[in-house]
Parts: structure tokens; sequence; C-alpha cells
């Protein structure tokens, strides 16, 4: 394992590539280009708050905002979720002609998503400003939110990159999967409308967690859940340590099989 965590690092320069790389594919034939890193999360607020507000008459004050950090912190995790369980397969052709760190590309895909976000929170910033509310000094715990988040993609990620390659369908259930998370996460509804038999969704729910984190540092000027983070970080950080040792292992595998 400590020789397949030197390779990693001897291979830095194509890590940089990677995640340029796909920065530049997501809007490369757009108009607008890397604007939509701005604009995407703001229709994304108007569509669900016609739907909350206007449609269904729900929505409390400052409703907007509870939106957009629910929105930019999901767009980053589902976003994460979906192209780093493809990220394997996605360079296939590469892996097969010459011997890279497997673990390299699951990695790529969730720090691009992770440069995404940092715009997410600009939009975040303007919604702040927007609605006069100044976050107190809790926004400290702010980089310890998103370390956690990271570590916790990188354990998700990883995994599913390996899974994904040996059984394919896995990559068509996931779309499901996501779908059932965002809506049993407190994204664009208030945990405490569930029923209590139902509180699990969120009290267990490492997403929901994270998400109303964010609104705690945010908007609430309150500490995040600590203990909450810190479950999150200590079994996302095994996993992880535990999925890199399993590719230093079992990378020939992924050839046979792409």
């Amino acid at each position: 394992m400590k020789t397949y965590i030197q390779e990693m690092l001897k291979r830095k320069d194509l890590l940089i590539y990677l995640v340029k790389s796909g920065l530049k594919a997501e809007h490369r034939n757009s108009y607008l280009g890397y604007f939509w890193w701005l604009l995407d999360p703001l229709l994304n607020v108007l569509v669900y708050y016609f739907l909350v507000v206007i449609i269904l008459g729900r929505g409390g004050e400052n409703y907007p905002l509870f939106l957009v950090i629910g929105l930019v912190a999901w767009r980053c995790i589902s976003s994460t979720i979906n192209s780093s369980a493809k990220s394997i397969m996605r360079y296939s052709s590469i892996i097969n002609q010459v011997y890279l760190p497997k673990s390299i590309f699951p990695l790529a895909f969730i720090l691009t998503q992770l440069f995404n976000f940092a715009f997410g929170l600009v939009v975040v910033g303007i919604f702040l400003a927007f609605f006069g509310v100044m976050p107190g000094w809790e926004i400290i715990y702010l980089p310890l939110i998103v370390f956690v988040q990271t570590v916790f993609l990188l354990a998700v990620g990883s995994f599913l990159g390996y899974i994904t390659v040996f059984v394919r369908d896995i990559d068509n259930l996931l779309t499901y999967i996501v779908r059932i998370f965002f809506y049993a996460s407190p994204i664009i509804w208030e945990g405490g409308r569930l029923p209590e038999e139902y509180s699990f969704a969120v009290d267990y729910n490492p997403i929901a967690i994270i998400v109303e984190s964010y609104r705690a540092i945010f908007m609430y000027k309150t500490s995040p859940d600590l203990v909450g983070l810190l479950i999150i970080f200590l079994l996302s950080a095994v996993l992880a340590i535990y999925m890199l040792y399993y590719y230093s292992k079992n990378e020939h595998k992924i050839i046979k099989s792409l």
C-alpha cells in the first residue's frame, strides 16, 4: 500500500491534468461557458421556489436562502457520486494502454466537483447579502464541513468507481438511489416536518447532516452537528483507507474486466 501511495504521488501531474480537463469538458460547447457554474444553482432555486412556494404554498421566512444552501450542497454531492462512479469506465482506453493507479480517476472527479462547489458557495454568499443575513463566528466551521464532505465523497466515490467496473447495472440503479436520498434529505423541505417514526431519515442520513451543518453556520448562527460530522468522518476515513488498500491489491482485476 505504501508503494501504491508513492505511485499516486508520482502521478500528481496527471491528477491536475484530469481535473483541468474535467472542468473544461463540462461546458466546452456551451455559449455561457463557466458562467453556468453560477447560473445553474440560481435556476435550480427558481424552479423549486416556484414548486414549493407558488404551487404548494409552503416555505417560511428566508426560504430561498434555505433552498439555495441545500441545493448547492446537494449538487456537489450528487454530481460527485454520479461522475466518480463512471470515472474508471470513462478512461478505460487510457487504463488499458498505460499503468496508472486506478484510484486516481475517482479522486480527479471528486476534486473537479469540489472546484464547482466553490462557485456554488459564491451564489450562497450572494443570497446571504441579498437577504441581509450575516453569518456569525460559526463560519469558521466551514472548512471542517467541506473537509468531512470531501472525505465522505472520496470513500463513496472510490467504492462506486471500483464496483461499477464489474457490475455495470450499478450506474443505472444509482440514478434511483440518488433520487431517494434527495427526497429523504432536507434539501427542499425542513427536517422537522417528518413524522417521528421517519425521523431516522434525517438523524442517520450523512447527506442530511452535512446539508444541515451548512445551514447552521450560514443561516442560524449555530454550531454544526459536530458529533454527526465526526462519525461521518471516521466511517468515511476507514472506508477510504480500505478502498485504497483494496485498489492496490486488486487493480489487475479492473484491467481484465475492461
